[in-house]
């Protein structure tokens, strides 16, 4: 018989599930992260899993593997809906009804229709389901994937460097090094979580940026992406041009490419007032089945990013520096009175080395798909030549999405309880969404 020690309460076990989830982050695109925990029917723990990679098991799966027999009767959590779809793999919602799970407590509905309904299967085979436990802890893991599917574009971190008086640079242009070595491998952590780095026409001039990933042990380096209206910023020989990891370059629909044979990949993309359409942009990089971009392009292209109401999170590492005169790391973002800023709620503050890393969130973050109304803004230069790619069919939890999501009426909440023998407590849920514990994130895919 199960003692009280041995047993784990329902907001300890969905705990334990977020963490687990978080250790998917930058491995599953385009498909989310997943965490799962099974009790058996004592309330004692008996497996856990997480959905390691696109196209292997999910986290449920890999769950029930751990706990055998001993699933049968027990209770499942799992931080997002069980999916109810047969892709790369089969309906999750199967495996639970054949592992005689007798309850499944899922944080976060799906909000596929094509893959979600899992719930709706389980009870109506007889399953006790519940929905909303650490619904916020969860949705704060997965909110790459949960905002690619519900506004049909990737999620967009702005990260940048500065002094404590806002210079992205020194009035000379000279930018290496403002922030800490530390800072700056934190700054590989963040790209090697990201589907693409992005950055602009002037970056790619001024600091012919790597942008790759380096001292992220099995990272999958993230897509390169230069926004170049007029096909120019990429010379031949440009590090971004290395085998470190795939690069594309975007350009205007008519730009004269006829001296850019140099260039790997191209996508042509509508012009606007100023530069190319920061929606269009957006959209081609989901249909190639980017679901996170991390945007480290200069002050021009951010102030494109920020008009467009295209920036879900910022990221700023802040150095004990002052220049006085030099660039701002923000540059015209259409903002033309205080009372239209951009107000930001910050979710943490870290020391990184002898900086500060500052994170925040819109107060009124994006609830709706993007539209052509921005442009990527970019000096004017002259042209040059390339191909056009071929475009990624999109996923859901195995291929994407663009119809609305469903609603589904939620289930009442289980209680939040004290501590229990599963690790996983309220810090660690935060350093696994924010800044993993056990140093950079790793992604296999």
């Amino acid at each position: 018989m199960a003692t009280e020690a041995d047993t784990v309460t329902d907001a300890d076990a969905m705990r334990r599930a977020v963490v687990l989830a978080a250790r998917g982050l930058g491995r599953t695109s385009p498909n989310p992260v997943v965490g799962c925990v099974v009790l058996d029917s004592a309330g004692r723990p008996a497996g856990e899993g997480y959905h390691r990679r696109a196209g292997g098991p999910h986290a449920e799966v890999h769950a029930l593997r751990a706990a055998g027999e001993r699933a049968r009767g027990g209770t499942a959590y799992v931080t997002l809906e069980p999916c109810d779809h047969t892709g790369r793999t089969g309906p999750c919602s199967r495996a639970l009804l054949d592992a005689g799970v007798a309850r499944v407590v899922y944080a976060v509905a799906d909000p596929d229709p094509r893959a979600g309904g899992g719930a709706r299967t389980l009870r109506a085979a007889g399953v006790a389901v519940e929905r909303g436990l650490l619904a916020e802890e969860a949705e704060a893991g997965n909110v790459a994937w949960l905002t690619s599917v519900r506004l049909r574009r990737p999620h967009v971190t702005w990260k940048y460097a500065a002094t404590l008086d806002g210079r992205s640079a020194a009035a000379d242009a000279t930018s290496r090094w403002i922030t800490s070595a530390e800072s700056r491998a934190d700054v590989h952590r963040l790209r090697a979580e990201a589907d693409a780095v992005v950055v602009g026409a002037g970056t790619a001039r001024t600091d012919d940026p790597h942008l790759a990933v380096r001292g992220v042990p099995d990272a999958v380096q993230p897509l390169r992406v230069v926004v170049d209206t007029e096909g120019t910023a990429v010379r031949p020989g440009a590090r971004i041009l290395d085998g470190a990891s795939a690069t594309l370059v975007a350009v205007a629909e008519d730009a004269d490419l006829r001296a850019a044979g140099h260039l790997p990949e191209v996508v042509r993309l509508p012009r606007a007032a100023r530069g190319l359409d920061v929606p269009a942009l957006l959209a081609a990089l989901d249909a190639r089945g980017v679901r996170s971009v991390l945007l480290e392009g200069g002050p021009a292209l951010a102030g494109s990013f920020v008009a467009a109401g295209a920036v879900d999170r910022v990221i700023g590492y802040l150095a004990p520096v002052l220049l006085g005169a030099g660039p701002a790391a923000l540059a015209d973002a259409g903002i033309a009175t205080l009372a239209d800023a951009l107000r930001l709620r910050m979710t943490e503050t870290v020391r990184i080395g002898t900086d500060v890393r500052i994170t925040a969130v819109p107060e009124v973050p994006a609830t709706r798909p993007a539209t052509r109304e921005s442009a990527v803004t970019e000096p004017a230069v002259t042209a040059s030549g390339a191909t056009e790619p071929a475009t990624r069919e999109s996923a859901t939890r195995e291929s994407a999405v663009t119809e609305p999501p469903v609603t589904e009426p939620a289930d009442p909440p289980e209680s939040a309880a004290a501590e229990s023998p599963v690790p996983g407590p309220a810090a660690e849920v935060a350093a696994a969404v924010r800044v993993p514990a056990d140093g950079p994130a790793t992604k296999e895919r």
